[in-house]
């Protein structure tokens, strides 16, 4: 009874372990990274939502109604820009890549006519350290990596 038992345990460990073959390297890609949209926060986990990044912002540059007000609307058509982008799987990565840049800097060119010199300021520093984060993040190392194959840290890595 007992090598029956045996044989039973190590048949299912036999044909796991092609399952979790396949399963576990696909984890790292769930919910995560461009248009992953989840809810977790921190690096690679996607957009925020317009009132996350308005409660951020609201936080801090200390924004007032009014400026909360007028950069809600700003932040709905960005969101919509870049989903709708996303969603169109006609243009080269490159294209779009472009267009995204171009939505985000038209983005933050209204949302920076909205706010006062110590608010631009701040914002400008903020926007400056993120895109530090983003290009040391492509290059696959933190604060201090070197360059290597993508000095600009042009393009997101490829994901099969």
């Amino acid at each position: 009874m007992t090598s029956k038992r045996d044989f039973l345990w190590i048949l299912a460990l036999l044909l796991a372990v092609p399952t979790l073959s396949v399963i576990v390297p696909a984890a790292p890609y769930q919910g995560g990274g461009y248009g992953g949209g989840g809810q977790r926060r921190g690096a690679g986990a996607g957009p925020m939502s317009p009132d996350d990044q308005l409660k951020r912002m609201t936080k801090d540059l200390d924004l007032t109604a009014d400026q909360q007000a007028k950069i809600k609307p700003i932040l709905v058509d960005s969101q919509k820009k870049m989903e709708d982008l996303r969603n169109d799987s006609s243009g080269d990565r490159q294209a779009m890549r472009q267009k995204m840049m171009q939505i985000r800097q038209d983005t933050n060119d209204q949302v920076r006519a909205q706010l006062n010199d110590t608010q631009k300021t701040k914002f400008d520093k903020q926007e400056q350290e993120r895109e530090e984060r983003m290009q040391n993040g492509r290059r696959g190392g933190g604060p201090g990596a070197s360059g290597g194959d993508n000095p600009g840290g042009n393009a997101p890595p490829p994901q099969n």
